[in-house]
């Protein structure tokens, strides 16, 4: 079994694919959801937000692979103001629940060239099968998905309960990464030249499966804590 074990992580590590996420368990997160702002050791655009229980798989994303996201959470906050692209998403996108990020390479070019590889990888590694994603993801959009690929942008949802759109779900599934070592890929101090939230509409949800239903079947209208995306 133990060579067996090693075999499996000296294939993964040939195929560049992170060895430490091969056959982890996923875990469902019940915590109360809020949407905050995405930390400086994940390259990203400034004002970007993302709902919080997604933070540490963002944070083991961006210290393996050279992203940097332009869009996370798009919607009206609490207390007044919005973030986020507007107009780039599809209806009931994942992007108004806070749980999905557009995705480009640190080192941007609109051309598929080789700064694209990371991403390619990380694409790979997050749907080794077509139209059948890696768990906790709910859909990959890369190549072969209209308004995506490489050139263009990565998007990743995370798997969640059913939510009306600028609302918490009421959980979220991710992969234990508490205690891993991250920041590989320092935040730049502008963004890489020409990077632009994807024009939409794209980003969306709807070409993977269904949300699950929540614990009351159907859309869940739960809040996570009480408070919703929108505040109200």
């Amino acid at each position: 079994m133990r060579r067996l074990a090693t075999f499996l992580t000296a294939t993964a590590l040939l195929a560049g694919i992170p060895a430490t996420a091969q056959g982890t368990p996923t875990r469902i997160v019940h915590a109360s959801g809020q949407i905050v702002p995405i930390p400086a050791a994940i390259p990203h655009e400034e004002g970007d937000m993302v709902d919080r229980r997604i933070v540490l798989d963002l944070r083991w994303i961006a210290a393996r692979f050279p992203i940097y996201v332009t869009d996370g959470y798009s919607g009206p906050l609490p207390g007044g103001g919005r973030v986020g692209c507007r107009g780039c998403h599809v209806r009931h996108s994942d992007h108004y629940n806070g749980l999905a990020v557009d995705i480009v390479p640190l080192r941007w070019s609109d051309r598929c060239d080789r700064n694209w590889r990371g991403i390619t990888r990380l694409a790979r590694w997050a749907e080794p099968l077509s139209n059948r994603p890696r768990p906790p993801f709910r859909w990959v959009g890369y190549n072969g998905d209209a308004g995506h690929g490489c050139g263009d942008h990565l998007h990743l949802s995370w798997e969640h309960a059913a939510a009306p759109q600028f609302q918490l779900a009421e959980w979220v599934e991710v992969f234990p990464v508490r205690g891993q070592r991250i920041a590989r890929h320092p935040q730049p101090s502008t963004p890489p030249a020409g990077v632009t939230p994807p024009a939409g509409p794209q980003g969306g949800s709807e070409p993977g499966p269904a949300p699950p239903e929540g614990p009351q079947g159907g859309i869940s209208t739960a809040r996570s804590g009480g408070v919703s995306a929108r505040g109200d």
